[in-house]
């Protein structure tokens, strides 16, 4: 009996260290392995419509459903990047050349403005000292977007090999994504109906978070970019990728980049073009996100706003660009773990709900 006992804890030690060498094996490829992942479970609607009309040929379906994800995000993704690369320098040598002198904006702004200075001078701030640093941090950033700009060009090869990968794998997610799961489910020892609740969790959040947040996120950039191209302001194409990202942050959103730039219009005397930005920046591009988010996101997450924020931001730092849709998914998991800790292992009785005034 002994003897079997050290059997089971030997082979569950063994397979522990063999998991986790396969995994650390798949390390260099996390990036693709996970975008794999999120095209199956995006367009996996897709495929069941597919399925549906031409019937169970799994290759074809699962041609025909990659190649529609091809023409809908890859293809549109690489013309982006490829514009946001030359675009990104261009702008990075204006600013090296002299073209572009953000300190002079900023006294700009503070001639036209002079409330400004008298009301940072209420809290013992100097419009001065406030302006080098701004200019500073506005030369790191540039310095910043010139390296990642030269190193994606560096590693153009690199970038279209795990784009194959991806592509590669989403082939066979797509075909047998739903046998996979099945094997899972199986294979791990949580209980199933556990199982089936994380892994039904996981798709929502990747669903919501790649398809609805991005999606948005790409909406409100096109539109910011857009009406800064009417208005003949440079990088518009930048300034539009920087409005996407950061409309991918809650309670931050497209604002940072369109109020300045309208508050810089007023300096300089251009108050209709100012105007409106401003009006167009409040209806159009706000309201694309007040109207879209519900429809497309819904409530799939099931995160408070402030739980998003914190979890985006720190996916960003732990992930990289990868982590606006990490970040969101490992708290989202960590919720659904404890509501299951919650329901099943807490024996006293549950909060009652606050009674309504």
């Amino acid at each position: 009996m002994k003897y079997e006992s050290l059997e089971r804890w030997t082979f569950l030690g063994s397979l522990l260290l063999v998991s986790l060498a396969f995994l650390f094996l798949l390390k260099p490829f996390f990036g693709p392995i996970f975008w794999a992942v999120a095209i199956a479970l995006i367009f996996h609607p897709v495929r069941q419509r597919i399925s549906a009309r031409i019937g169970e040929r799994p290759n074809l379906v699962a041609s025909i459903t990659l190649l529609i994800s091809m023409v809908i995000v890859i293809i549109p993704v690489i013309v982006l990047i490829s514009s946001l690369v030359a675009e990104g320098l261009n702008l990075y040598q204006r600013f090296q050349d002299g073209d572009l002198r953000p300190g002079e904006y900023l006294d700009q702004i503070n001639s036209s403005f002079p409330a400004i200075e008298a009301f940072l001078n209420r809290f013992g701030l100097s419009f001065d000292e406030l302006r080098d640093r701004l200019v500073t941090a506005v030369a790191g950033a540039g310095q910043f977007l010139a390296k990642q700009v030269l190193g994606f060009g560096q590693n153009t090869f690199q970038f279209f090999l795990n784009l194959a990968l991806m592509t590669y794998l989403a082939f066979f997610l797509l075909r047998d994504g739903t046998r996979l799961v099945e094997l899972m489910v199986q294979a791990l020892p949580l209980g199933d109906e556990r199982e089936r609740l994380i892994f039904r969790k996981f798709a929502e959040v990747t669903r919501a978070t790649v398809k609805g947040n991005l999606l948005i996120a790409i909406i409100q950039g096109a539109l910011g970019g857009l009406i800064f191209w009417i208005l003949g302001l440079t990088g518009a194409l930048l300034w539009g990728v920087v409005m996407a990202i950061f409309s991918l942050l809650p309670a931050v959103g497209a604002a940072v980049v369109w109020v300045p730039a309208a508050i810089y219009l007023a300096a300089v005397g251009d108050y209709m073009p100012a105007i409106i930005l401003t009006a167009y920046g409040a209806i159009v591009i706000g309201l694309a996100d007040n109207l879209l988010r519900p429809i497309l996101v819904g409530r799939d997450t099931k995160l408070p706003d402030y739980i998003v924020l914190l979890s985006t931001l720190g996916g960003l730092v732990m992930f990289g660009i990868n982590g606006f849709v990490m970040g969101p998914l490992v708290a989202a998991l960590f919720m659904a773990f404890w509501g299951i800790f919650i329901r099943e292992f807490n024996q006293e009785e549950p909060i009652p709900p606050r009674a309504t005034e």
